[in-house]
């Protein structure tokens, strides 16, 4: 059960409104690494989750993600102010009230569509969608996955408190910003009390292939350090040694039935290509400057 505490979990203090910065933080409202995204992400995580300890603590974070929410959303509001009133009452005149639509970047449709009321949708106008919940079901590889979830918000914080000069925006969004790194901990902490946590799942690597690491990009510039190489490696360059792996032939195979191969040869016969021919195409006929060499046309 959830019950609402009319007061803000932080004191928002807006020196005034600015529609181009309200837009900005919007990102963090319905963006892919805002706060709706992560309360979605670790409510839905503590619903399926089976040990009592990590679900109170999802439950926790994710309740506490929607007080954060608030709080953005109360910061997007408090900026949007003059510009609501402007466009609901008409108070310019319309040349002067069409320019502000976008006055420091502001977009319009934060004004026409919503009114300058915060709305689930990132800095670009971009809706909200549960897709930015990636959560797969396994604790191991969704705690790594809400610990860069943090990281992530937590760079986006730092960039939205470059941008303004506002003492009170930045001291609250520094306050969110320290969150996403309490949270952070807290998943690490829950990560490594799962032992073993590396690899996620249940089954194990095959040995001959979880050491290999596989030179795929070789050239000028080509680096070595502790990700390819030391005793935990053995590094394959040898671009001969980097196909076929297994051992076979580097092909694909399938078998089939005689009555499923037949269509398939019988399709594959009558469309198949001619090598030794050049015909002559629409391209060679309209062929102009720039054509490159094409088909003779006798």
């Amino acid at each position: 059960m959830f019950m609402h505490n009319k007061r803000l979990m932080y004191t928002v203090r807006v020196a005034e409104p600015n529609p181009g910065l309200a837009t900005l933080m919007l990102e963090q409202f319905g963006g892919p690494q805002g706060e709706l995204a992560a309360a979605m992400r670790y409510f839905t995580q503590a619903l399926g989750e089976e040990d009592a300890g990590r679900k109170d603590m999802l439950l926790d974070i994710a309740t506490e993600e929607l007080s954060h929410l608030e709080i953005i959303g109360s910061i997007v509001a408090m900026l949007n102010r003059g510009a609501k009133g402007r466009i609901a009452e008409a108070a310019l005149e319309e040349a002067d009230l069409y320019l502000s639509l976008n006055d420091r970047g502001e977009s319009h449709t934060t004004s026409i569509l919503y009114g300058g009321a915060p709305a689930l949708v990132n800095s670009a106008g971009v809706p909200w969608t549960a897709a930015y919940v990636d959560s797969i079901g396994d604790p191991t590889c969704d705690l790594r996955s809400n610990i860069a979830a943090e990281s992530r918000a937590k760079i986006v914080y730092e960039r939205l408190i470059n941008v303004t000069d506002d003492p009170g925006i930045k001291d609250a969004l520094g306050f969110l910003m320290t969150r996403e790194i309490a949270h952070q901990k807290s998943f690490e902490k829950a990560l490594y009390a799962i032992e073993p946590n590396f690899p996620t799942g249940k089954l194990p690597g095959d040995p001959e292939f979880a050491d290999k690491y596989f030179d795929m990009s070789q050239g000028d510039g080509n680096a070595r350090g502790p990700w390819n190489e030391g005793e935990q490696w053995e590094y394959v360059e040898d671009r001969d040694a980097q196909a076929a792996v297994d051992g076979g032939d580097g092909g694909a195979v399938v078998k089939m039935k005689p009555a499923e191969a037949k269509p398939v040869m019988a399709f594959a016969e009558r469309t198949a290509s001619d090598p030794a021919s050049n015909p002559i195409t629409g391209a060679d006929l309209g062929a102009g400057p720039g054509a490159g060499t094409m088909t003779a046309v006798e």
